[in-house]
């Protein structure tokens, strides 16, 4: 029998002998170097040395000393070939590596199951997208390109074997091991991801590993606890589970992993590990398919083969049946001593140690151990968690998540105005990055509660309801489904609300809906992390494109390849700066210029924004509310006094609107046509043209306070009460009422002022005094209806209103100034402009409050020449007709109520912008520009007036300015 054995083995070692085949994955470039190699380190190993070579064991990189000293033991004793690190951190993992590598007589091969990265296994370290969530992006390209920084983070740490990618087809949704693992179902799909990310992978030098062969995807049990059973026919797994494999191998897989699963058509042998079969693996794998590459056992630690026979027979069993790596060997120093013995009886040759050895060396010399060095830990985090990580890490999210319904095109949401929506939580884990998303573009509420009956009972005044499934994105094998109670809500909402269902989980959590009928949109955004979260919330505001298809079926007629391709709608979204073509460290030079501001008591606080090409790429706040030590740090929702920015994103729009639909009006229209009451008065022929351009002689300006103050310089009673009446009803702070017909008189002081002498560019408020007359007169509404409901809802300015004190908390208004000529008070709540809170806080020219991120959209709208969110509001004509310089010859470098560019030396922006670009500044502080040539948006918003007006060192130091030079040097493309 023992000579039976022998001749087979023999015939065995000859067939598969080293092999030198250019078609070799193994080999290099350098073929007769390569070999010349392997052979010299081969034949300078004595039998222990080249059988420790087999054995890749692992090692925790938090492991104590009592580990490190087993490792170092394996290593000096019994020679082994390599590592497979598991968890712990990097800095930790490099400096073990390197003490391990000094050990060792042949350079290890250092390996990790890092499928979706090494934070796998590791902390401090880059997680990208699971396989399921890259199985629905359509771009391989992408793909390719995130096997491809896998790899060089691999790299980076001295990994030269990453276990992946997992090629099993998941045709069975209650798969406990693989699931998101996972590319899909479809064996096209999976095949052409997994060739892809192995691309991707080998480009950076790091072998990639084909997993779980035959395939584990169609298995309800894991194989970590015991041994799964594959039914399927010989046929079936040759068609669907092999096919992936056939590809990658013809296209240079460098290795395989076998796992350890029951094949009956495959292994006749009854519950026959196929980590063990000679039949799959020499059989199959390497004569049927060809495969030369490096062969690994699956972990033979795992319940699925350790339950088969003893440490030290498994390794045995698993390099006789073909294997070259035996992975995670539960006692080593036994399995070799049995190899050792085998070879000694002949039962296993010096061809058949050399076949497998000599592989591994080929693997060694390939990754560039034949020049080892050790791994260098500078900078090794910031090395592993690079800005263009981050870039590719967005546009896989934005590719792979998928809309499944679309019923009435809810979906991306439009009309906000008509929109009154709520939020509602399902799940463990956290959806505020999500819900965060969602509130910069309109009014989101949460509606909470541990009662679900409560919740429903809460969403009465909502007619759209954006429910979010959230559970843990810690790894991929975490509990994904709905539970009989989320159901429930779920579905008696839906029966009555406007319903999109955003899942950040497996998809597979869909199979739980007994329907989907009532729920007019679904989105499957795959995973719960912070970028899926956001990324997503763009999507259903349409400031991103859905492009994203199902790996898997799902149920309810949801197939995989289902998608429903949505366009974005243009509202801005939220990147990187380098994705706009412009260089971040170079763009957060301006923290410097804003803190410096802030430092040096030039304002309390600063709202700062920077958008390009329909992304907002900064957002940052600096300061305090005040100089106060216990005052508010500067929110994002908060809210600033915008001063004359008022202009352009109040009164402007609406005139402009009227221009456009008004046949009878124009920019020549004269004050005497458009207001009655001005036929007489001296003003009757100035244009509209010339009064938006500072061109009509009008006084820069009237303190129409000053009429109203006593000897004392204090309110005067014949003008103001303390309390309201019916005749001092105009509120214009606190515990302060004017006269209810003194806009009247301003009106009157107006109409009959004197013009300037001369005929000349003059910067004035009164303009906008006299358009707000005329708007009003003309719409019948007052000022700050007419934007709100033209312009501010449906735009998403939900941070934008005049009299913020009526709507928003005061610890959310930014002070303004501590009025000591007027008021009295410090101002807070109330227009901090003394003519425009004697309009009851709406003036034409001021009284607005707003955010940054708000005044970007506005300003994004006039970029896109009149569209935004998928309305249009004003024609492209229209806004090139106001954002036209008219009396640029005459030295007036004013467009229709926009500024523009100097046109010398100084001017109010740095100089360096297109004159296409357009602005505006107010004097608490704001400012804001657009340039349609570099598609870019500026927001500055400061409260500089507190505590006092007098000085303006914001505009003395040029801090605006400077910021915004640097914008402009930050530009790459």
């Amino acid at each position: 029998m023992r000579n039976i054995l022998y001749i087979s083995l023999i015939f065995f070692s000859i067939h598969f002998s080293y092999s030198q085949n250019p078609n070799n994955p193994l080999v290099t470039k350098d073929a007769l170097g390569q070999k010349k190699w392997v052979d010299s380190i081969y034949n300078g190993l004595s039998l222990q040395e080249k059988i420790g070579q087999l054995f890749m064991v692992r090692a925790m990189t938090s492991a104590n000393t009592k580990d490190v000293d087993g490792i170092k033991a394996l290593i000096k004793n019994n020679h082994i070939g390599g590592i497979i690190f598991s968890k712990g951190g990097p800095e930790k993992l490099a400096k073990l590596s390197n003490t391990y590598q000094g050990l060792s007589k042949v350079p290890m091969l250092m390996s990790m199951d890092a499928e979706w990265g090494l934070s796998m296994r590791l902390d401090s370290t880059y997680a990208f997208p699971w396989n399921m969530t890259l199985g629905a992006i359509k771009d391989k390209y992408l793909v390719e390109k995130a096997g491809k920084h896998i790899g060089e983070h691999c790299k980076r740490l001295g990994i030269h074997f990453n276990f992946g990618p997992d090629v099993d087809i998941n045709t069975n949704p209650n798969n406990p091991i693989i699931g998101n693992r996972s590319f899909g179902e479809n064996r096209e799909e999976v095949t052409a991801h997994a060739l892809a990310f192995m691309k991707g992978l080998q480009s950076a030098g790091v072998m990639a590993t084909g997993k779980h062969f035959p395939g584990h995807g169609d298995t309800e049990t894991d194989s970590h606890k015991a041994l799964p059973t594959i039914t399927f026919t010989e046929k079936r797994i040759d068609s669907i589970e092999l096919y992936p494999y056939k590809t990658l191998i013809k296209n240079g897989m460098e290795s395989v992993m076998v796992a350890h699963l029951n094949v009956p058509s495959l292994e006749p042998k009854p519950d026959f590990p196929s980590s063990l079969s000679k039949a799959i693996i020499t059989d199959l794998l390497k004569e049927k398919m060809g495969f030369e590459g490096l062969i690994f056992t699956d972990a033979l630690e795992m319940k699925g083969v350790a339950n088969f026979s003893s440490p030290g027979d498994i390794d045995l069993a698993a390099f006789l049946a073909g294997n070259d790596i035996l992975l995670i060997s539960e006692d080593v120093p036994k399995a070799m001593a049995k190899i050792t013995e085998a070879y000694n009886a002949k039962e296993i040759t010096e061809e058949r140690l050399a076949y497998s050895v000599k592989k591994i060396l080929m693997a060694k010399y390939k990754v560039g151990l034949n020049h080892y060095k050790p791994i260098d830990t500078t900078n090794l985090i910031s090395d592993l968690n690079r800005l263009e990580d981050d870039i590719l890490n967005e546009e896989l999210f934005e590719n792979a998540i998928t809309v499944v319904k679309n019923d009435k095109e809810v979906l991306p949401i439009r009309d906000l105005d008509k929109k009154a929506i709520a939020y509602v939580k399902l799940g463990d884990d956290s959806g505020t990055p999500f819900l965060n998303e969602l509130k910069k573009y309109t009014k989101v509420h949460e509606v909470k509660s541990d009662t679900y009956g409560y919740i429903k009972s809460k969403l009465d005044s909502y007619n759209t309801v954006i429910v979010g499934l959230h559970r843990s994105n810690a790894n991929p094998w975490k509990s994904f489904s709905f539970t009989p109670e989320e159901i429930q809500l779920l579905e008696s909402i839906a029966q009555t609300h406007t319903v999109i269902l955003d899942v950040f989980v497996k998809p597979y959590a869909l199979l739980d809906l007994p329907t989907i009928e009532n729920i007019e949109g679904i989105v499957v955004s795959y995973q719960n992390s912070e970028v899926a979260q956001e990324k997503s919330a763009q999507i259903i505001f349409g400031a991103l494109s859905a492009k994203g298809k199902l790996p898997v079926s799902v149920g309810n007629g949801l197939h995989a390849g289902d998608g429903i391709e949505i366009s974005s709608i243009l509202r801005l979204g939220y990147t990187v700066p380098e994705r706009v073509g412009i260089d971040s460290e170079k763009l957060h030079k301006i923290d410097a210029i804003a803190q410096r501001a802030v430092d040096e008591h030039m304002t309390p606080g600063i709202q700062l924004l920077v958008a390009r090409k329909g992304q907002i790429i900064y957002n940052k706040n600096f300061g305090k509310h005040t100089y106060d030590k216990k005052s508010e740090a500067v929110e994002f929702n908060d809210i600033y006094d915008i001063a004359s920015l008022t202009k352009i994103v109040a009164t402007l729009p609406l005139v402009m609107e009227i221009v456009e639909k008004d046949d009878d009006i124009t920019i020549n229209s004269t004050l005497g046509e458009l207001l009655p009451d001005y036929k007489n008065s001296n003003k009757a022929n100035i244009t509209l043209k010339q009064m938006l351009s500072h061109y009509a002689r009008l006084k820069p300006w009237i303190p129409f306070y000053i009429a109203t103050l006593d000897s004392a310089k204090m309110p005067s009673s014949e003008y103001y009460s303390k309390t309201p009446t019916e005749i001092f009803n105009i509120k214009v702070t606190n515990n302060l009422y004017l006269k209810r017909d003194y806009p009247d008189s301003i009106q009157k002081v107006i109409k009959d002022s004197d013009l300037l002498k001369k005929q000349g560019y003059r910067y004035s408020d009164l303009p906008y005094y006299i358009l707000k007359k005329f708007i009003e007169t003309y719409y019948d509404r007052t000022l700050d209806h007419l934007v709100q409901t033209h312009f501010y809802e449906s735009l998403g300015m939900n941070f934008t209103t005049y009299n913020p004190y009526l709507k928003f908390p005061m610890k959310h208004i930014v002070p303004t100034e501590n009025d000591t000529y007027y008021r009295h008070q410090v101002v807070q709540g109330y227009v901090h402009d003394m003519g425009a809170a004697m309009q009851n806080g709406v003036g034409g020219h001021a009284g607005v409050f707003s955010n940054a991120n708000d005044i970007a959209k506005i300003m994004q709208m006039y970029l896109q020449e009149g569209f935004y969110g998928g309305k249009r509001y004003l024609k492209p004509e229209t806004v090139d007709m106001f954002n036209t310089c008219y009396y640029c010859n005459n030295g007036n470098r004013r467009g229709l109520g926009f500024d523009k560019p100097q046109l010398g030396k100084s001017g109010p922006t740095c100089g360096c912008l297109s004159m296409k670009s357009f602005g505006h500044s107010g004097f608490t502080g704001t400012y804001t520009w657009a340039d349609p040539d570099e598609e870019l948006v500026y927001v500055f918003l400061a409260n500089r007036t507190y505590p006092s007006s007098e000085i303006n060192m914001l505009l003395r130091e040029n801090i605006r300015t400077d910021i915004q030079e640097l914008i402009y040097e930050a530009i790459i493309n």
